[in-house]
């Protein structure tokens, strides 16, 4: 088996309402730069990256460049190393994330497709399907109890809230949420928006209403997270401070977090997501599997990660969910806020460029 050609193309993904996260300015679009691998025997696999300065630190035109730099190479990929391949792409690029994971998920998938197996059993087969939180952005308190029923009616059990602008809005609008919906599972993701202080005033606010606080200091404050984990009355989950392997092992070693927070597009595709699942495991933390606001074909890569393992307790993967232009046809479904697989190979995904 030999691939032969490599398509990239890039999308801009529109979001069906703008979102606004801490700090940040209001989020309309990102951009997935999508690649198609064919192979001499006719097997068709996709993999993609997302690009956006403000969510992942890099420009669409970076990734784009980078792709279309790897394609080159794939005729000299080995479909079946994928190790030995995604080190060649590195070569070649770099650390650009998006473009890593572009060749990651598409390798993965053309492995899936080659074995006729879908890839989370390839990857370990823990379970075939897994509740996941639908997120509720950040937004007045009226809208977003609406906004969190409106999830609810849609079958979720599970609501993300966004936080991290004024802690004490933050409290009140979990508050709300929890007298609307008094027996769904709340989290509160502050985006690394609080202090310390801040940070441990809204967990004991709200330490009957919060099933775990997520990110709640900044990303580069290791010992402002770590304080708060020691003194939280509710589990503190690492994001935006878990950038890939590295961070993860330090912030395993200084035991600054209750659990480790994994996006796949974010951290450059299913080899390096692995590696923190399995040093949350080793260190008896729990994992996360998160994501970006991304396609439904990035996000049957993190479910693939999510069923695989035994250590993933939370699931976040909802990013596909508004957006207006997204070609993949996904093989995995939603049930009732339960995302479940599918038993097509690889990541079951077809994808529409039209």
């Amino acid at each position: 088996m030999q691939i032969t050609k490599a398509e990239v193309v890039p999308i801009e993904l529109k979001l069906a309402h703008p979102v606004q996260i801490c700090c940040l300015p209001e989020i309309q679009a990102v951009t997935a730069v999508f690649l198609r691998l064919e192979t001499r025997n006719g097997l068709n696999a996709w993999g993609c990256g997302v690009a956006h300065p403000d969510l992942t630190g890099e420009q669409p035109a970076e990734v784009l460049r980078a792709c279309l730099a790897c394609a080159d190479l794939a005729p000299d990929l080995h479909p079946t190393l994928i190790e030995q391949s995604l080190a060649r792409v590195r070569e070649t690029v770099g650390e650009v994330a998006g473009a890593l994971c572009a060749f990651d998920l598409a390798l993965h998938d053309l492995l899936g497709l080659a074995a006729s197996m879908p890839l989370y059993r390839l990857l370990g087969g823990y379970r075939n399907q897994i509740q996941t939180s639908a997120t509720v952005p950040v937004s007045p308190l009226a809208e977003s109890v609406e906004r969190a029923e409106q999830r609810a009616r849609s079958g979720f059990r599970m609501l993300k809230i966004k936080g991290g602008v004024n802690p004490d809005e933050d409290v009140q609008r979990v508050r709300a949420i929890h007298r609307a919906l008094p027996s769904h599972t709340l989290r509160l993701d502050a985006d690394g928006g609080y202090t310390v202080y801040q940070a441990l005033e809204v967990a004991r606010a709200l330490r009957s209403e919060l099933e775990m606080l997520e990110q709640p200091t900044p990303a580069d404050d290791v010992d402002a997270l770590r304080q708060v984990t020691r003194l939280s009355p509710v589990p503190v989950l690492a994001d935006q401070s878990v950038r890939g392997p590295a961070s993860a092992l330090a912030l395993a070693s200084q035991h600054a977090a209750s659990g480790l927070s994994v996006k796949v597009a974010g951290c450059g595709g299913l080899v390096n997501a692995r590696q923190v699942d399995a040093i949350a495991r080793a260190a008896r933390l729990q994992t996360m599997v998160n994501c970006l606001i991304e396609p439904a074909l990035s996000i049957a890569a993190g479910l693939s990660v999510a069923l695989s393992s035994p250590n993933v307790s939370y699931c976040d993967l909802d990013g596909w969910l508004d957006l207006e232009n997204d070609p993949t046809c996904p093989g995995f479904h939603l049930e009732d806020g339960w995302l479940v697989a599918s038993d097509v190979p690889g990541l079951g995904c077809t994808v529409n460029l039209g």
